[in-house]
């Protein structure tokens, strides 16, 4: 196979992050320790997985990140913007992820990080109080704020590159609206500050007009809208969404495939999470839960296909339920039970007590997307990237057939896009071991 002209990885990559709250805090601590050598960079696909070439026999399994060319950690430079909080130091101490033991060798850097003041709406996130905010502007001026703010993070901190990965709160629900129907259309909403317009899709679209792909790790409407998806081809920028697949929805999508390879059915799947930091206060909101329930609950139908399996999954049970629940903090807890039938039909349940710890599985996802993203920029994408489909709760699609949610399914569409292209040939068997 040919392999793709891919540009190098030379110089600097700045990352920024809508939202430098937990996650961010905790995804830029992990960096600064690993390329320290203080902690190894677990949950990170591109810095510790390897990937087979050929054939089993061949035993070559080098690291990817030996594999592709991928921007080294000591290349990475960080920014971005909150509303809250006034360095990420700050934000990771509020945020409580993190022992202060861990915090205290990387403090000084930490402390050095400073957010740009963020374009905020309290109608998006009713539950927070902005702060530290672009205020008495229109949202063109805010598009506008935020591309120079990118020009001048650039330039000040040297990058040759650049990516977007929203690390910021759920927003409130939304569909799609006319405003969202085409580039020309957004742009009139931005200047007569529609109020279907959101800050997560001011950001998209500040980022793709700077050429900088742009990652959605939220429920947010923003990439999955026809202007963003519109403009990343005309500008030739990578786009991917949505939502951080961490806790609970990463069991889903390791359960989930292996009772369809035994053709055992389901009869229910109830979730409920407790959790107690500023996600669980925004998801607190009706409104803001409706974004994440509709993220969480389009997981089971498309890895079950019940339209072929009526049998087993055509009359499912799925609820799921959120509660905020501050003595938890960031470490949220999933609770999940599973209502499954077997030979004759007899029923059987499984319990899930997932004790996760949700910005410490968000972290090294926000690493991997955007070392990711900016390969696929420097490998000539544009659109969607459905092969990164792997990190998201609800991927975006490129295509009408939908998305896929099987997390192994996935995991091959990852590799095999980096084997081809880097003249391998794509694997289309079992990689066990």
């Amino acid at each position: 196979m040919t392999s793709r002209n891919i540009l190098p990885a030379s110089g600097k990559l700045g990352i920024l992050t809508p939202g430098m709250g937990a996650v961010a805090s905790t995804f830029i601590a992990g960096v600064l320790a690993a390329r320290q050598g203080l902690k190894p960079p677990i949950g990170s696909i591109s810095q510790m997985a390897h990937i087979r070439l050929g054939t089993r026999g061949e035993d070559r399994n080098p690291l990817i990140k030996d594999f592709v060319p991928l921007a080294e950690l000591d290349d990475l430079v960080f920014g971005g913007w909150d509303p809250i909080s006034p360095n990420v130091l700050e934000a990771a101490r509020t945020a409580g992820v993190l022992d202060g033991e861990d915090l205290s060798e990387i403090s000084k850097e930490l402390e050095g990080i400073i957010p740009m003041e963020a374009v905020f709406d309290q109608r998006w996130v009713s539950r927070l109080d902005g702060v530290r905010v672009k205020e008495n502007m229109s949202k063109w001026e805010q598009a506008e704020a935020l591309i120079d703010d990118i020009a001048r993070f650039k330039q000040e901190n040297n990058c040759d590159r650049m990516v977007m990965v929203w690390c910021g709160s759920t927003e409130a629900f939304q569909e799609p609206s006319e405003v969202h129907a085409s580039v020309a259309a957004f742009e009139e909403g931005l200047k007569a500050s529609d109020d279907n317009i959101s800050p997560s899709q001011i950001y998209a679209y500040a980022a793709l007009q700077s050429d900088v792909p742009f990652a959605n790790g939220a429920p947010n409407l923003s990439c999955d809208i026809d202007c963003i998806v519109e403009l990343s081809k005309t500008r030739g920028v990578p786009i991917a969404g949505k939502d951080f697949k961490t806790g609970q929805t990463l069991m889903k999508t390791l359960l989930a495939p292996g009772f369809k390879a035994r053709m055992l059915g389901l009869e229910g799947w109830y979730s409920t999470n407790i959790l107690g930091n500023r996600d669980g206060e925004v998801l607190d909101a009706p409104e803001n839960f409706k974004s994440k329930e509709v993220s969480k609950l389009g997981v089971l139908d498309t890895i079950l296909q019940p339209e072929l399996y009526p049998d087993l999954y055509g009359d499912i049970h799925h609820v799921v339920r959120i509660n905020y629940y501050p003595p938890r903090g960031d470490n949220k807890e999933g609770w999940d039970n599973i209502d499954i039938f077997g030979w004759l039909g007899y029923p059987m349940q499984i319990k899930v007590d997932f004790l996760c710890r949700d910005s410490i599985l968000a972290a090294p996802i926000v690493l991997d997307l955007a070392l990711f993203m900016d390969l696929a920029h420097r490998a000539g994408e544009s659109g969607v990237q459905e092969w990164l489909s792997f990190y998201l709760k609800a991927p975006q699609s490129a295509t009408e057939s939908g998305p896929e949610h099987d997390l192994f399914i996935q995991q091959t569409k990852l590799k095999n896009t980096l084997r081809e292209w880097m003249g391998e040939e794509p694997v289309t068997h079992s990689e066990a071991g």
